[in-house]
């Protein structure tokens, strides 16, 4: 038999189970009919039909984009004719709701503005969550829509990119020039939790890295982003698919790197400045690869100081939200490139320091060193132009 203890426990429990079912469907129903609540209140019936989250024209930041005359680079940091493909290209039959243009709209705005959902809700009239979720909304849309603006360069397209870097370096010599790869240090808030110090980079300052590759316009060709501001440049090259897959550089073609990145041959082919040049023909040769490869370093500082109330300062996102946007600023830098979209005031922002590289890295087993290209290439540098006339009535073995 069950003893009357047994049963009151079993009642009691019955209780608080059926308490909690009732107290969890009070509070479902309350979430509906507050959402029931801002839907109402953000519609406004014209005629008995209700148009749903219309544009508040009246707002003075909507005013200055119904303006077709008005400049929107002061508010935006992009013109108009940018403005208008980036909706264009994000466009959806299914968009509802704030519609695609303030969408985009918030997104710059906030990217403009360091991020500041109250900042943003003020200027647009829009809650602070609301802000949130459009800011997450359109940077998905973009993240899907990256490979239209950033992608690497088919065969066809490297003579043209390498014509560039040997203008940049003033030299023939560099007519494999594919691209000029680096690694930039964004500024974040570290997580609270046992890995912020993972985040801690050699400056001393949390960051995310984004590795990127770029042609002689500084636009980007790839990126690779996410890797804590601790691990080593060389270390995130040789994670990244550029190396693992060996996705890019045909045979015969090579990347600029600075001295952080090993000289190699293989599996990608990459050339790095002499450390301790010895000699006319190693300096010169360094003089060479810097002006061609500081275009990345000229890159990442005008994607800065674009986005600089963003960029230069900590991230107000989340670690694992930060790869995003700093993925949106790359896709809206290429952009700009794209749409002549000069940023005027860059000259008061420097470009990324290059000279304070960090200590180099190990080199791997499976890695082909390139130093016989490098030196093929450094001969090349110092060689005459034109050989004297008393010079050619000899035969040189």
């Amino acid at each position: 038999m069950v003893s009357n203890s047994h049963l009151h426990l079993s009642a009691a429990l019955t209780c608080v189970a059926i308490r909690r079912l009732l107290a969890g469907a009070m509070a479902r129903s309350n979430r509906r009919r507050r959402r029931l609540r801002r839907i109402l209140a953000m519609c406004q019936w014209q005629g008995g039909k209700g148009l749903y989250m219309q544009l508040n024209a009246t707002a003075p930041i909507l005013a200055v984009y119904a303006n077709p005359e008005a400049c929107l680079k002061k508010d935006f940091r992009v013109k108009r004719s940018s403005v208008v493909y980036l909706v264009q290209m994000l466009s959806s039959p299914k968009d509802h709701g704030w519609g695609q243009d303030i969408e985009v709209l918030v997104l710059l705005y906030s990217l403009a503005h360091g991020l500041s959902l109250s900042v943003v809700g003020s200027a647009f009239g829009i809650p602070k969550s609301t802000v949130h979720r459009i800011i997450k909304h359109v940077t998905g849309k973009i993240k899907a829509n990256l490979k239209t603006l950033i992608s690497l360069p088919t065969p066809d397209e490297l003579p043209e990119i390498a014509d560039g870097f040997c203008q940049l370096a003033k030299s023939p010599a560099f007519h494999r020039a594919a691209g000029a790869i680096d690694g930039c240090h964004i500024c974040i808030k570290p997580p609270g939790n046992e890995y912020h110090k993972e985040y801690i980079n050699y400056k001393l300052f949390p960051s995310i890295q984004m590795q990127a590759i770029c042609d002689s316009t500084g636009r980007f060709l790839d990126g690779f982003i996410g890797y804590p501001g601790s691990v080593h440049d060389a270390r995130v090259l040789r994670n990244s698919p550029i190396f693992c897959q060996a996705l890019f550089i045909p045979a015969g073609w090579f990347l600029l790197g600075d001295g952080g990145y090993p000289c190699l041959e293989k599996p990608v082919g990459l050339l790095t400045p002499y450390k301790v040049p010895l000699g006319q023909v190693q300096a010169r040769f360094n003089r060479h690869h810097a002006r061609a490869r500081s275009v990345v370093e000229r890159a990442f500082g005008r994607m800065k100081a674009r986005w600089r109330a963003t960029l230069f300062k900590a991230l107000e996102v989340s670690p694992s939200f930060a790869p995003d946007i700093i993925a949106c600023c790359a896709f809206l830098h290429n952009l700009c490139i794209d749409m002549n979209n000069v940023l005027e005031d860059f000259e008061a922002f420097p470009p990324e320091d290059g000279d304070q590289s960090p200590p180099p890295a190990a080199a791997c087993g499976q890695e082909s060193p390139g130093h016989h290209l490098r030196n093929r290439i450094a001969a090349q540098l110092s060689a005459p132009v034109q050989m004297a006339p008393h010079l050619r009535e000899h035969d040189y073995i």
